[in-house]
C-alpha cells in the first residue's frame, strides 16, 4: 500500500512566508529558508514552495530563494508561482525544484501542460487547482483566487489529466485558513475519477481532519500551513497518530 504524504506549503509574498484565511487577511509566518529546514528535520515527506502574487503581479517566481531553500532541504520539493514557459521551467529545476507546479497559466493555455509533460516528464508536472463552492458546484478560480471562471472543477481536472500532469493539488477556498477540516466530498470526487496522485488542500486545523481526508477523501498527501508554522501540529505527532489508526505513511522521527 502506497505511504500517504504530509506536505508543509510555503506561501511566499515579498520573500516571506505567509498565511491568510479565504486567500484573505495574510499575516507573516516566517522565514522560509528557515522554516523549510525546520520541516525536513520534523519529517515532512515533501515541501511545497508557493510565491503566490507572482502572477497577479506578473512577474517571475523568486529563483534564488528557491535555491537558498532546496540547500537546506533533502526532500522533493515543489515550486509554484508564476511559470508560463519551459525556460522557467528549467531554470527552477537547475534551482533546486524536483517539480514544479502550474495554475493560472496552464488554465489560459492548457497546452503548455503537454509541451510541459512531454519535455521534462509528467512526473515533475503538479497541477494547482483554486476552487470555490458556490451556487451549488465547485468552480475553477484563477490569480490566486482572485478572479473566477465559468468552469467547473472536475471539467477542468479531467482535462489536465488528459493533458498530461502527474499530480493534482487542489485547494479549497472555502476551507482555506478555517482550520474546520477539509472539503472531503470534492478531494473524494476527484481522486476517484482520476489515476494521479492528488494533494488535499484547505482547512486542515486537527489530527483528525488528516485521518478524515486520508480514509474518506482518498487523497494521496495532504498539505498544510499555519498549523505548522505556529506547530499547533507537529508533523511526527501526526505521522505516529496516523500510524496507530491504520494510515500508512512514511517513517517520523
Amino acid at each position: 500500500m502506497l505511504t500517504k504524504r504530509i506536505i508543509p506549503c510555503l506561501d511566499i509574498k515579498n520573500g516571506r512566508t505567509v498565511k491568510g484565511k479565504n486567500f484573505k487577511s495574510l499575516k507573516d509566518a516566517g522565514d522560509p529558508i528557515e522554516l523549510g529546514y525546520w520541516y525536513t528535520k520534523q519529517g515532512a515527506d515533501e515541501l511545497i514552495f508557493l510565491d503566490i502574487t507572482a502572477t497577479n503581479e506578473k512577474r517571475k517566481t523568486l529563483k534564488t530563494l528557491v535555491k537558498d531553500i532546496s540547500s537546506q532541504i533533502n526532500i522533493p520539493f515543489t515550486v509554484g508561482g508564476g511559470i508560463k514557459e519551459e525556460k522557467d521551467v528549467e531554470l527552477l529545476l537547475e534551482s533546486g525544484a524536483d517539480k514544479i507546479s502550474i495554475n493560472t497559466a496552464a488554465f489560459k493555455n492548457p497546452d503548455i501542460i503537454e509541451k510541459f509533460s512531454k519535455r521534462f516528464g509528467s512526473q515533475c508536472i503538479v497541477l494547482a487547482i483554486d476552487t470555490k463552492f458556490l451556487k451549488n458546484s465547485w468552480w475553477v478560480y484563477l490569480n490566486g483566487g482572485r478572479i473566477e471562471t465559468n468552469t467547473k472543477t472536475m471539467d477542468w481536472v479531467k482535462e489536465g489529466v488528459d493533458r498530461g500532469v502527474g499530480e493534482i493539488l487542489l485547494t479549497s477556498m472555502n476551507h482555506d485558513g478555517t482550520k474546520k477540516g477539509f472539503a472531503i466530498d470534492i478531494i473524494k470526487n476527484v481522486s476517484e475519477t482520476v489515476s494521479v496522485p492528488v494533494i488535499a488542500s484547505g482547512g486542515a486545523g486537527t489530527i483528525e481532519d488528516f485521518y478524515n481526508v486520508f480514509k474518506n477523501g482518498k487523497a494521496d498527501a495532504a498539505l498544510a500551513a499555519s498549523i505548522f508554522h505556529y506547530k499547533i501540529i507537529k508533523i511526527p505527532n501526526l505521522k505516529k497518530y496516523l500510524s496507530f489508526h491504520n494510515i500508512p505513511v512514511r517513517n517520523y522521527n
